[in-house]
């Protein structure tokens, strides 16, 4: 694995401070880069810490993508992926929002929505960075297993384990089944990837995707295969 750097952080602090660095030094030398980035509990510190760090002017140039959204949840709802994409990265990083590509998750034909964000990310020259989590079944995005290297932007019914995952982000309220996920091609495709990982119940999971068999039952595996990965992982996750 020659493109693969792991970083092992100790506690909180340590893992916020090492992922920010790595999607940080990424944002200065290239100010406008084309990022896709991903929500869940994992980047939220890192991206806090990023605010911190990067001034407006290193900031105000990027175009953001949003990684995936819930299919018929409204943009302005608080559950929607865009929300929380929002309050999290593109707010506290001082982003403008003309800058901000997100699905329209309540497009009348969601096949032609895809072929609209496929589009952008083409015009953009693809992305730069991807700031991507781990899902419980090894999904990058919501490229739930099986998805090969060449699955691209599409609408996908989540696993068992996605939507049991997801229970926790949006309590008292029914989990949305399905979702838009920017492809796993594309992905892939990306000059550089930050894969933060974080949790013992991550811990199988992350050494199957980065010791294991590179299979579409593992579709993290693929970024065995990247020429340009860093891997930020807490202690908790990755274990002894």
């Amino acid at each position: 694995m020659p493109g693969i750097r792991i970083t092992v952080a100790d506690g909180p602090d340590g893992f916020d401070r090492a992922a920010a660095d790595e999607i940080g030094s990424t944002i200065r030398a290239c100010p406008r880069a084309a990022v896709v980035v991903a929500t869940g509990r994992t980047p939220m510190g890192p991206y806090a810490r990023l605010a911190d760090d990067l001034s407006a002017d290193a900031t105000g140039d990027l175009r953001v993508f949003q990684l995936d959204e819930y299919l018929g949840i409204p943009r302005s709802d608080p559950r929607s992926l865009a929300s929380w994409t929002r309050r999290s990265f593109v707010e506290p990083l001082g982003i403008e929002p003309a800058s901000v590509h997100w699905f329209d998750a309540m497009a009348d034909d969601p096949d032609a929505e895809c072929r609209r964000y496929e589009g952008a990310v083409a015009e953009a020259g693809g992305f730069d960075l991807a700031v991507l989590g781990l899902g419980p079944n090894g999904h990058l995005g919501f490229n739930e297993p099986p998805s090969d290297p060449m699955s691209g932007t599409r609408v996908v019914p989540l696993t068992e384990e996605s939507l049991a995952s997801n229970a926790a982000y949006v309590p008292g309220e029914p989990v949305p089944t399905e979702a838009f996920t920017a492809g796993l091609d594309l992905l892939l495709a990306t000059r550089r990837v930050v894969l933060v990982v974080s949790g013992r119940t991550k811990h199988e999971i992350v050494h199957r995707a980065l010791d294991g068999p590179v299979t579409a039952q593992v579709p993290a595996s693929f970024l065995q295969e990247h020429p340009d990965l860093a891997v930020v992982v807490d202690a908790d996750a990755w274990g002894a």
